[in-house]
């Protein structure tokens, strides 16, 4: 499982200049006007996240049987989807860290945005980034069909909103004022939603790219939703055994927050083995894809993941 984490590792280093590049040509300079929110923006989106959601969309095509270092217009329009998603990605965490929210002072290894510059600033950079991210989904990758662009902003505005990430969310807060009278039940709805449905939606934007069928867009949906669990759970465990350095945010923070999560719920041990029960679930659905490609070593660095 090592050999496979390091590989994976070594993947994400391979594919992040490009990830960064196509972020960058994006992205408004940060002296473009009004500079106060554009350098915010790059603040937060460049402050050197792992690229996961991007790679992901890349790692899709790949075992979708496309060439993703070749010039393929469906691999193009993955790497240009990816780099929106990874926008609303990064407006979630800086939502996530206000104040009203989670209230963290650290992120990626540095102060959240809203305490380097100021709360309004980091609500609108957040706003910015979101707006961005589906303006790109529905007219910049050239290379896409009208069609799929319409198919790919819908289906990443759905799982975004109330009915996926923002709902995820909602539950979670709702979670720590009144527990529930089924936690098991919440926990996993919680984290399909808050977590899972972004990454859901990286494994169909591959999908709508490459034109799919409709079943393989189901098994894409299904791999998305263990992946999703995959990571939340070790992000869970993380919280708790982790450190603030290595993570890059504050450790502890769910225990002391009083959060519902796997660890809390099942103990530490019994989040391993559920951890462990999604990993080998993971890897029998990739009997679903054309071909395994880099998941096997995506699935082991979720599992082997450090920070």
């Amino acid at each position: 499982m090592t050999s496979c984490s390091t590989r994976f590792s070594a993947l994400l280093d391979r594919l992040r200049p490009e990830i960064e590049s196509t972020l960058d040509r994006l992205v408004p300079a940060a002296d473009t006007q009004p500079a106060r929110i554009h350098e915010a923006m790059r603040y937060s989106l460049f402050a050197g996240g792992k690229r996961v959601r991007p790679a992901l969309v890349l790692l899709t095509a790949d075992a979708l049987g496309l060439d993703i270092t070749g010039d393929d217009v469906r691999v193009e329009a993955s790497r240009t989807g990816g780099a929106a998603l990874e926008m609303i990605h990064t407006y979630s965490l800086i939502h996530d860290d206000l104040p009203s929210l989670d209230d963290d002072d650290l992120r990626r290894g540095r102060p959240t945005l809203h305490r380097q510059y100021d709360e309004a600033t980091a609500i609108l950079a957040g706003d910015g980034l979101l707006t961005l991210g589906l303006t790109v989904l529905a007219a910049e990758p050239s290379a896409a069909s009208d069609g799929a662009r319409r198919r790919a902003a819908a289906m990443v505005g759905t799982a975004i909103g109330t009915l996926g990430m923002i709902g995820g969310q909602v539950d979670d807060l709702e979670a720590e004022k009144r527990p529930p009278e089924q936690p098991a039940q919440m926990l996993e709805a919680i984290h399909r939603r808050k977590t899972g449905a972004l990454l859901v939606a990286c494994l169909r934007l591959a999908g709508i790219y490459a034109e799919v069928s409709d079943e393989l867009d189901g098994a894409l949906a299904e791999l998305g939703e263990t992946v999703g669990l995959l990571f939340q759970i070790g992000d869970d465990i993380l919280d708790v055994e982790g450190t603030s350095e290595s993570l890059g945010k504050t450790a502890g923070k769910d225990a002391e927050a009083d959060k519902l999560t796997y660890p809390a719920l099942y103990g530490l041990s019994g989040a391993k083995r559920r951890r462990d029960d999604e990993h080998q679930r993971a890897h029998s659905l990739l009997e679903a894809l054309p071909r395994p490609g880099h998941f096997p070593a995506l699935l082991d660095y979720l599992v082997g993941r450090d920070h």
